[in-house]
């Protein structure tokens, strides 16, 4: 072969490696662009699958959360870290409401607007979630929430989505029980302060016979960051709650009483209720006395005998109150339900009947 040709035969093997390799680069280049579509502001980046159908190999599932809780924002945590099982797509932007798996709508930010979303077109095999923290003495038009959804997600343990105020983690070996020193006898913090309601009206009697050192509104001032060391001092707390409804235990014990270390006094659903949470020893419930005096009577007697009194604390060896306060954890219940429970599409008929 002519040196001639040879040359004309290596320039154009040059000029198809040359184009190849420009071709490979802008083609990787697309894909990658292409995989990291921000879903946020480009919902068709979603593979296209039926909504409400869950995804299949490295596709998440994409919950909406329709509106912020109370217009409080938040950032979304890795569901794989907290829950190890696979991270959901959280997202607040409503044009993925045709396509998400699941809608959470929180009670309180919607009860005023059903009429609207009564009018959305939902797809079928698509999940509503029904969100609220609330008692049912603070959750108006509950009956607008009949028909419309399909899960609940409440405190209230028979919810299809369990999202409590706290809970108690078990240690993987016995732990020294480590009281703090008490030097006051009873605290309560109160801000929503209603002179007929029961839990103040309760008070009122109680105090005839034992002191009770009264924080919050209209009271002693008290800063959050200083409630814990405070209530810490004393050997009783009054958990008192707001209105009376099952499963209804907030955080006026798990973080109020639990979390400071002291013995949670409650008055809310019955001791059985308290009792699916938390060991029988660990709170003392009103209804156990005839009256406030009698309970009075007993707290006095009960903080001048340590070894009675550290009894109430041993559960503790083996268990640890922790009080589940961020939004975004409880999301990640939502999360681990969707991808671990068979998908039914009932509609939730009679949820104002039921949440009582």
């Amino acid at each position: 072969m002519e040196p001639v040709e040879r040359r004309k035969i290596c320039k154009k093997v040059l000029i198809l490696l040359l184009f190849n390799i420009i071709f490979s680069s802008y083609f990787f280049v697309s894909l990658r662009w292409y995989r990291n579509l921000d879903p946020e502001s480009n919902p068709s980046a979603l593979t296209l699958q039926g909504a409400g159908v869950p995804r299949r190999g490295g596709d998440r599932l994409t919950i909406l959360l329709w509106s912020w809780p109370f217009g409080f924002r938040f950032n979304f945590t890795s569901c794989s870290e907290l829950l190890d099982i696979q991270d959901c797509h959280f997202t607040t932007n409503r044009s993925w409401s045709q396509r998400a798996n699941a809608v959470i709508m929180h009670h309180r930010d919607v009860f005023g607007d059903m009429e609207h979303l009564a009018q959305l077109p939902r797809p079928p095999t698509q999940r509503w979630i029904w969100l609220n923290l609330e008692s049912p003495s603070h959750s108006p038009n509950l009956r607008a929430m009949d028909n419309l959804f399909n899960l609940t997600m409440s405190y209230r343990r028979d919810s299809d989505i369990f999202t409590p105020y706290g809970e108690l983690q078990l240690l993987r070996q016995p732990q020294p029980v480590n009281i703090p020193p008490k030097t006051k006898l009873v605290a309560w913090v109160i801000s929503n302060w209603k002179e007929k309601s029961p839990r103040v009206k309760y008070y009122q009697e109680l105090r005839k016979h034992i002191p009770v050192d009264i924080y919050g509104r209209y009271h002693m001032p008290l800063p959050r960051d200083k409630l814990l060391p405070t209530v810490s001092q004393y050997s009783f707390y009054l958990a008192f709650e707001n209105s009376q409804h099952e499963d209804y235990i907030t955080e006026k014990v798990w973080r109020n009483a639990l979390s400071s270390g002291t013995i949670p006094v409650v008055m809310g659903p019955p001791r059985k209720s308290y009792e699916r949470f938390l060991p029988s020893e660990s709170f003392i419930h009103v209804d156990d006395f005839a009256s406030a005096a009698d309970l009075a009577q007993y707290l006095q007697e009960l903080s001048k005998d340590p070894k009675r009194y550290q009894s109430h604390f041993q559960w503790r060896r083996w268990m640890k109150p922790v009080e589940v306060t961020d939004w975004a954890p409880r999301f990640c219940r939502a999360c681990r339900f969707l991808q671990t429970t068979e998908a039914t599409y009932h509609v939730v008929h009679n949820l104002s009947a039921w949440f009582v």
